[in-house]
């Protein structure tokens, strides 16, 4: 007698299908009506990459409910593909065409003749994209709410004696372009021109006038617009709730933008990366009350501690603060700031080179809801820290990268101090050792990630089990085969190790981590020189859910070595 099937809650089987490749779900639907429906429940988005396209007739009619097509990854015909989307009838709401090397107006005009419902589109770094195609996508899609159009690039033409082809120079996008599309979409409510290089203040003038939903604003890297033109767009746009800019000159008498910061209410995100600010801005923004949750201030200057403190003591519900490189900042400063913040979650402080350890445990003492902590090449270890620190068993995720000076010692407290932690970064801190890594494990038992990347960390040392840990990254440490046949005993559930440039590491070491670490996605061996590359394919053999290996340098599968890998569920790349 055969045993009788378990019938587990749809709660179940939904975790199960989650941990597999979406290609297997057409396979999957076929067993039964009840994984159909489920499966059709889960695939509401799809990533097309070339692996995926022999099975996309089959997605496309199988799964009705996907709303969400990806085609980023996807380096070929992609009209081609468009007009398959279009015949298929779905109701799409998003579609992504990003990193093509021209814009698909065929392709598009057939989707787009077929659905009109679209909501998102992006069309970032798409090679000549120019203001006829602006026009069209807001022809095709009338109903479009989101367009990404940020950082396209331009192929010039050239002679074969290295002149110019002026009738292959194609026009980057204008004022001209924005006008067109404020026009038609004015249902418009998010928009990135980041990258666009020759738009002006006009493009924000068209857009705050036309598009009065308009709530998010993305402007990096375009040279020409001015803080005049942000202030249109905050004092027009009473809806806007985002703006992120980079590279803006206020002017040091900011009174400007007083009226606008009065008119906006719903101002909840402010992203003035790499732009000269005053304290007057600061103050006008504090005078405001903007209600905001998020403020990034990264590497940008021109104003002082006084100014943030001024601006900290009126944001009651701030989340996220971002103050990478501003160079200003010390320990006294720090401590200042972080008694008003408390209710942030998220604080980078990368390259502030003026901070210590004593910075770090000011910030998990004073603020109770800090989750993640950003401090990667600043002074940590410099100074002796000998006060008593607070446990914060809210910090989850600690980036201390590039801190020479950090030592064993160091990194015990600190992991004492967050023993909930579950990202560790300690990449390029030539101070540990394998002691501190040992008694971050310990300490910190439900730890996920761990980075100890150009580290001297020959072993890991561990004689525990370590359930929780996924991911090892690990490159050029100097862990040898010792080292991994101690993960393989004790990470049996990590997913992810990357080796590259471990010379130490051979075939023997590997193999005890694929043989024992079952569920192991994806592996690193680059620049592994004693693992032979006969190696590979013992791999791909072994572990079933092995999705991805990068081979020893020097191994270069060929197109029917890659397919028949393919085949078994594993992308081998080159080394």
């Amino acid at each position: 007698m055969g045993e009788e099937s378990v019938d587990l809650p749809e709660e179940c089987w939904e975790l199960i299908f989650k941990l597999l490749e979406v290609h297997h779900f057409a396979s999957i639907s076929l067993v039964c009506k009840r994984f159909l429906m489920l499966t059709n429940q889960l695939m509401k988005s799809l990533n097309v990459s070339q692996s995926t396209v022999p099975f996309l007739p089959h997605l496309l009619q199988r799964f009705r409910k996907l709303t969400n097509i990806n085609l980023s990854d996807f380096q070929g015909e992609i009209d081609d593909l468009l007009f398959r989307i279009a015949e298929s009838g779905l109701d799409l709401q998003a579609l992504d065409v990003s990193k093509q090397k021209a814009f698909p107006s065929h392709g598009l005009r057939i989707l787009g003749s077929k659905l009109k419902n679209l909501r998102y589109l992006n069309c970032s770094k798409i090679c000549s994209l120019q203001d006829k195609d602006l026009d069209l996508i807001a022809q095709l899609f009338p109903s479009l709410e989101e367009l990404d159009v940020s950082y396209p690039y331009h192929v010039v033409g050239v002679y074969s004696n290295g002149g110019l082809n002026s009738n292959f120079f194609p026009k980057p996008l204008s004022d001209d372009g924005f006008c067109t599309l404020s026009m038609k979409l004015k249902g418009l409510r998010k928009i990135n021109l980041s990258g666009n290089q020759f738009i002006t203040d006009k493009s924000l003038q068209f857009l705050s006038t036309n598009c009065v939903q308009l709530s998010e604003i993305v402007i990096h890297d375009c040279d020409f617009v001015t803080e005049k033109g942000i202030n249109l767009v905050i004092h027009r746009c009473a809806n806007l709730n985002s703006i992120s800019v980079s590279g803006i000159r206020f002017s040091v008498a900011a009174s400007i933008f007083d009226d606008s910061l009065a008119c906006t209410k719903a101002l909840s995100s402010v992203d003035f990366t790499e732009s000269n600010i005053s304290d007057e801005l600061l103050y006008s923004m504090a005078k405001a009350c903007l209600p905001l949750k998020k403020l990034i201030l990264h590497r940008s200057h021109g104003f002082t501690v006084n100014g943030i403190l001024f601006l900290l003591s009126k944001l009651q519900y701030l989340q996220y603060l971002d103050l990478q490189e501003v160079q200003f900042l010390t320990d006294e400063s720090m401590f200042e700031i972080s008694k008003f913040l408390p209710s942030v979650t998220f604080i980078n402080l990368n390259l502030c080179n003026g901070l210590s350890e004593s910075t770090l445990f000011d910030l998990t003492r004073n603020c109770p809801m800090l989750n993640e902590i950003k401090m990667a090449g600043t002074n940590l270890g410099a100074k002796e820290f000998t006060s008593d620190f607070v446990v914060n068993p809210r910090v989850k995720s600690l980036g201390l990268a590039l801190n020479n000076c950090l030592g064993n010692e160091s990194v015990k407290k600190i992991a004492s101090a967050c023993p909930n932690l579950e990202l560790l970064d300690l990449s390029y801190c030539a101070g540990i050792t394998e002691e501190a890594v040992k008694e971050v494990l310990k300490r910190c038992p439900v730890i996920k990630d761990l980075s100890v990347n150009h580290c001297r960390v020959k072993n890991f040392l561990i004689d525990f089990e370590l359930p929780k840990l996924e991911v090892i990254c690990a490159k050029k440490s100097g862990i040898d085969d010792e080292g991994l046949a101690l993960i393989g005993k004790n990470c049996r559930n990590l997913l992810q190790l990357d080796l590259f440039g471990c010379v130490d590491v051979t075939e023997k070491g590997v193999k005890e981590v694929v043989q024992n670490c079952r569920a192991l996605k994806e592996i690193n061996l680059m620049w592994c020189n004693q693992v032979s590359v006969d190696t590979i394919a013992w791999m791909v053999f072994s572990s079933t859910l092995l999705r991805r290996i990068y081979p020893p340098r020097g191994f270069v599968p060929t197109e029917s070595q890659k397919n028949f890998y393919l085949r078994h569920g594993c992308r081998v790349c080159e080394g």
